[in-house]
């Protein structure tokens, strides 16, 4: 019984013994600490950025919401639009975009409208990171990460929008992360548009039967400094009459036609020389108008200045810029018989802002 008892208790301390050895497996952890990097959104000009004409204006080539293509420089006027189409690319997705605007001057203007989502774009667009091309057919937008937008700036009246500022696109995530369309622009919104006059048309003691020539005028751009503006020039005028009971007649009534008058003008390399409507001493008529485009209209017709080559419709010797002057000499041919002081009636220089 002893010898029994002792090789149980061997055997129980064999089976009790026996797991530790033959279980050596083990196992631990560590954490995981991953950061997203908040990727600021990129604005990239796409092809598509047109200037549009207003409705209340329309210009000599366009209508209202068509493009402006006379229009060569940075101003824009009451009603007349600015567009631009750009891609949006958020690599933490384009859900995280709160807000694409367009600002002035760092200032939120207009918003932008939500075309769809977008997954190649061409050349135009320019959409790099660095040296990095994205949205190509070897390197494309992943799902859910750009989208189209069309952005469109109506300038407003002079009261909120006048003088020079800065235009873009912006693009604000949910992080206050933003992104700026790399082509910024710079533009004068409802710059002032006038003409000045330097000199007095006056004709004195003139002879009936005869022709006499008046000083030289200088008719001129006065719009704003800065601002671009070219204008297209245009005459006009009415007949005269003698504001006194004088018993006036000229030749056959008491009324001095328009018909009497010509000019000659001079503008840069241009003279009225050079322009087909003029006569033998390039001298041109005045056409009858108290308004612009009144008799409707004016174009090809009351031109101060048809000389030299074109633009278009334009006759770039009949374009002034700001601070530029036409020098211009009427002559007038009296009736014969005539009797009166004619100071009652006008000449009217018209300037289109182009």
């Amino acid at each position: 019984m002893k010898k029994l008892l002792s090789v149980l208790i061997v055997a129980s301390l064999m089976l009790t013994v026996m797991p530790a050895v033959l279980a050596v497996s083990t196992g631990t952890g560590i954490g995981v600490d991953i950061t997203t990097e908040d990727f600021a959104p990129q604005v990239f000009l796409c092809d598509s950025r047109v200037v549009i004409d207003d409705n209340t204006e329309p210009g000599r080539m366009t209508d209202g919401g068509e493009t402006l293509y006379e229009r060569m420089n940075n101003y824009a006027f009451e009603g007349e639009q600015i567009q631009w189409d750009v891609i949006v690319w958020d690599k933490n997705g384009i859900e995280k975009i709160e807000d694409v605007f367009v600002s002035v001057d760092e200032d939120i203007e207009a918003n932008c409208v939500f075309n769809e989502e977008v997954h190649y774009v061409d050349d135009s667009c320019n959409a790099r990171i660095l040296e990095e091309e994205v949205g190509t057919e070897g390197n494309p937008f992943s799902d859910n990460t750009a989208a189209s937008y069309t952005c469109t700036l109506t300038v407003e009246t002079p009261d909120s929008m006048y003088g020079e500022f800065w235009a873009t696109v912006e693009a604000l995530d949910l992080d206050g992360l933003s992104g700026t369309m790399a082509e910024n622009e710079y533009w004068f919104f409802n710059p002032i548009v006038a003409l000045s006059v330097d000199g007095d048309l006056a004709f004195e003691d003139v002879r009936p039967g005869t022709m006499t020539y008046s000083e030289t005028l200088l008719v001129g751009n006065d719009a704003d400094d800065g601002s671009g503006v070219r204008m297209d020039m245009f005459i006009s005028g009415t007949d005269f009459y003698d504001s006194s009971s004088s018993g006036a007649k000229c030749p056959v009534t008491n009324q001095l036609s328009l018909d009497n008058f010509d000019y000659f003008v001079t503008h840069g390399a241009y003279s009225s020389q050079d322009d087909s409507r003029a006569d033998a001493e390039g001298y041109l008529p005045i056409g009858y108008g108290i308004g612009f485009n009144d008799p409707n209209p004016f174009y090809d017709e009351y031109e101060i200045l048809q000389a030299g080559p074109k633009k278009g419709p334009y006759y770039l010797s009949n374009i002034i810029s700001p601070g530029a002057e036409m020098a211009i000499t009427f002559r007038l041919n009296l009736p014969e018989p005539c009797n009166g002081d004619f100071d009652t009636g006008s000449i009217f220089f018209w300037g289109e802002a182009i």
